[in-house]
């Protein structure tokens, strides 16, 4: 090759790869900087034999961490039996009716043992949330497909996840039962395959229900009246694979000693009203959102169970108020429904959720550097799991030094079925805390009243809890 026609060769290929990067692309020297930066020696070498055959989880665990471990607590409400949620999404439920479990228990001393019953408040949950999607499908039929409510909808037909204010709609509308009056099925506790078929169903149905309200002359009393096919159809469904909740039942009460106090018939409603009696009213969800303003009431489109139920609202606040809150509450022997990114620097076998937990950046030889604002702005963490606060450390100064909950994995998960949390973890990743209005101080309290800001149901703080 002549030299000329070399020399212009290459300022072609120089001139193709800078048009390559100036347009976003990877370009040769951007490809050569990058493998320049991976050093081939021995201790590289040694790590990415280390890596390929191991998780990055295990190999950063933090030794210098193993000891940062102990389970004194200053201020704790006495848990019972841990419960066990299975393979489904209904932490929201257990963590419910596990705070309302605590109340019954030391009020009307019944067994340590004792549970309401997930399976009957969950048929309805779905049965409700069902409703909830074909009524929302008949509302918005006028918009296209592509509209993006629309589209959340047909994304989000049916959950097994929830929020708080499932709990208080499913209950104040239905009432409670025993667990033993009707007990988890396969299905509950594994939701996954009938939640498909009941979404893929519910998707068939909406395209229906749209199709049917587009005609010319159709009134609502018709759709109403399809509606009301339609989930006929899903209450059968629900009924073979979780059974029929019970109208009435006949129920024996123990006390803690396992002697029996009375046995007697009951409806749900009666029942609930006997053991579980809440006015869910003086009850608020508080959260910490560090993407929005503080001191602002926010309420989320669709954030219920019941189509005829409430909106949620949330009280946005800094972690210095919600701190004190909590710990009213547990000083008053009071749990309390809590959620968190439980996933983040979760050590399994002890149960500690602690930021020294694992070292990633000493392991990858960079920096993990975001705060929580940025975190939920890029969609790195957010609430995902809802669990009973039960406990807190106070040091001499009365300042928190660790705090624990009472999970629903069963009692061979973590420290004896709960999970222990620094105050560092805490104030990192918890999102969300509902709280009796009474630990509420009245300059709070005031602010609830304020008239709230909407947000779509799709935004990603607010996604279900699992």
């Amino acid at each position: 090759m002549k030299r000329t026609t070399l020399f212009f060769a290459l300022l072609a290929m120089t001139a193709g790869a800078m048009a390559q990067s100036a347009n976003g692309g990877i370009s040769p020297a951007m490809m050569q900087q990058m493998q320049n930066g991976y050093q081939h020696n021995a201790a590289d070498k040694a790590l990415r034999n280390v890596l390929v055959n191991n998780s990055p989880a295990k190999m950063a665990q933090n030794f210098d961490n193993a000891t940062r471990f102990n389970t004194h607590f200053s201020n704790r409400v006495e848990s019972k039996a841990i419960t066990d949620q299975k393979s489904s999404g209904r932490c929201w439920m257990f963590t419910g009716l596990n705070v309302l479990r605590n109340q019954a228990i030391r009020k009307h001393n019944l067994p340590a043992d004792f549970q309401f019953s997930q399976a009957y408040l969950f048929f309805y949950d779905q049965l409700e949330k069902s409703n909830l999607f074909l009524q929302a499908v008949i509302d918005t039929y006028r918009k296209p497909m592509s509209d993006q409510e629309v589209d959340w909808l047909f994304q989000n037909p049916l959950s097994d996840g929830g929020q708080f204010t499932g709990v208080a709609n499913l209950v104040s509308k239905y009432g409670l039962v025993p667990g033993d009056v009707m007990p988890e099925t396969y299905n509950t506790n594994n939701t996954s395959s009938i939640s498909g078929l009941l979404k893929l169903k519910l998707r068939e149905d909406g395209i229906m229900l749209r199709e049917m309200a587009a005609q010319k002359g159709m009134t609502d009393k018709k759709l109403q009246e399809k509606k009301t096919e339609m989930l006929t159809t899903i209450y059968r469904m629900l009924a073979l694979t979780m059974g029929e909740p019970p109208a009435t039942f006949s129920w024996t009460q123990k006390d803690a000693k396992g002697e029996i106090v009375e046995t007697a018939t009951y409806t749900p409603m009666s029942f609930y009203e006997k053991f579980a009696k809440t006015n869910f009213d003086d009850y608020y969800m508080v959260m910490n959102d560090p993407t929005r303003e503080y001191y602002k009431v926010y309420e989320i489109q669709y954030d219920r169970h019941v189509y005829d139920g409430q909106n949620w609202r949330y009280l946005n606040l800094p972690m210095e108020d919600i701190a004190p809150m909590c710990i009213a509450s547990l000083k008053d022997s009071t749990m309390m429904y809590f959620s968190c990114d439980v996933g983040k620097f979760l050590d399994r076998d002890r149960g500690l959720l602690d930021m020294n937990n694992f070292d990633y950046e000493s392991l990858m030889g960079t920096t993990f550097g975001m705060d929580k604002r940025q975190r939920v702005a890029s969609h790195a963490s957010g609430s995902s799991h809802a669990m009973t606060l039960c406990a807190v450390d106070l040091d001499s100064e009365g300042k928190p030094v660790k705090w624990m909950v009472e999970n629903s994995w069963g009692s061979s998960y973590g420290w004896q079925g709960n999970l222990i949390m620094t105050n560092e973890w805490f104030n990192e990743y918890m999102f969300r805390v509902v709280l009796n209005k009474k630990y509420i101080p009245a300059n709070l309290q005031a602010m609830l009243n304020q008239k709230p800001i909407m947000l779509p149901a799709w935004d990603p703080m607010f996604a279900p809890e699992e």
